[in-house]
């Protein structure tokens, strides 16, 4: 599967074109098929690695430097239309990049592409975390006669993932019933210190950390297909992150970027900058 990825794509900063034994192993998936407002998300990938040259490698929050952490930049999965493809595609990527002992960080793409990622690292990993940062809960069951739909995501992860292995961070968004099970699963939470706080009963299970990032305020990140008011400024993203650097994120991904949307470019370097974020915290 890896060696049929697309490496015509942009690279990110100074990444690897191949797989490197122990490292964070990025690839893109440019899939928006499902969207129910705005597309544009199928660019999104490469639109963070077209801005990430104007990034330093080092963080000084998190006082790290790419330069001292191995990651790669595979391509990306190249598909026709059918989800179903895109998902065996990003299903087969992952679990080998996971079985050659690395971590996989996929890029979106709309947040559909996440259970097909999720399902091959549970394979290794079952008793997998699932944290979801996001403005919406989805947990519809489908959506537009979409069973794989970007309203479904975390439904899907359900499907085969245990209740109690998710954690839904920032969500502001959904229907009553999506809330109402959020509420009574006592697994939906505000900011940094309940996130904190609920992971005390997670303390040694392995993570896969998926952003959807329109978890971040439109008003930061203009440029993506269902902007919702009322979500995370860059501060308490990395408050989150803090908290998670005391945890093993085995996997990540950061989606539903759509960077015609915004002709700044600004979402796309904040995008880049997740990724960043990312792959530090991954080392």
């Amino acid at each position: 599967m890896i060696e049929s990825l697309n490496t015509n794509s942009p690279i990110y900063m100074g990444a690897e074109r191949r797989l490197i034994e122990g490292s964070v192993c990025m690839f893109g998936v440019p899939f928006d098929a499902t969207v129910s407002f705005r597309p544009g998300t199928r660019f999104g990938a490469d639109a963070i690695r077209s801005v990430s040259d104007g990034l330093e490698t080092y963080c000084p929050v998190l006082d790290r430097d790419l330069e001292d952490a191995p990651y790669c930049d595979l391509g990306n999965v190249e598909f026709t239309a059918s989800p179903e493809e895109v998902g065996e595609g990003i299903t087969g990527v992952v679990r080998e990049i996971v079985e050659a002992g690395c971590r996989p960080l996929m890029l979106g793409g709309e947040h559909s592409l996440t259970p097909h990622a999720v399902r091959a690292v549970y394979e290794t990993y079952p008793n997998l975390l699932l944290i979801q940062m996001d403005a919406h809960a989805d947990l519809r069951d489908g959506y537009n006669g979409q069973v794989f739909s970007h309203a479904s995501a975390m439904r899907r992860c359900l499907d085969f993932l245990p209740a109690a292995q998710l954690i839904q961070f920032g969500i502001r968004s959904g229907t009553r019933e999506e809330f109402a099970e959020m509420r009574a699963a006592r697994r939906l939470v505000g900011d940094a210190l309940q996130l904190a706080e609920a992971l005390k009963a997670h303390a040694h299970r392995p993570v896969y950390l998926t952003i959807d990032l329109d978890v971040f305020d439109p008003s930061l990140f203009p440029g993506t297909g269902t902007p919702e008011y009322g979500g995370i400024d860059w501060p308490e993203f990395m408050r989150v992150l803090d908290v998670l650097s005391s945890h093993k994120i085995v996997a990540a991904d950061a989606v539903e970027l759509a960077p015609q949307l915004d002709p700044t470019g600004c979402s796309s370097i904040l995008a880049s900058k997740v990724v960043r974020e990312l792959l530090l915290t991954m080392r």
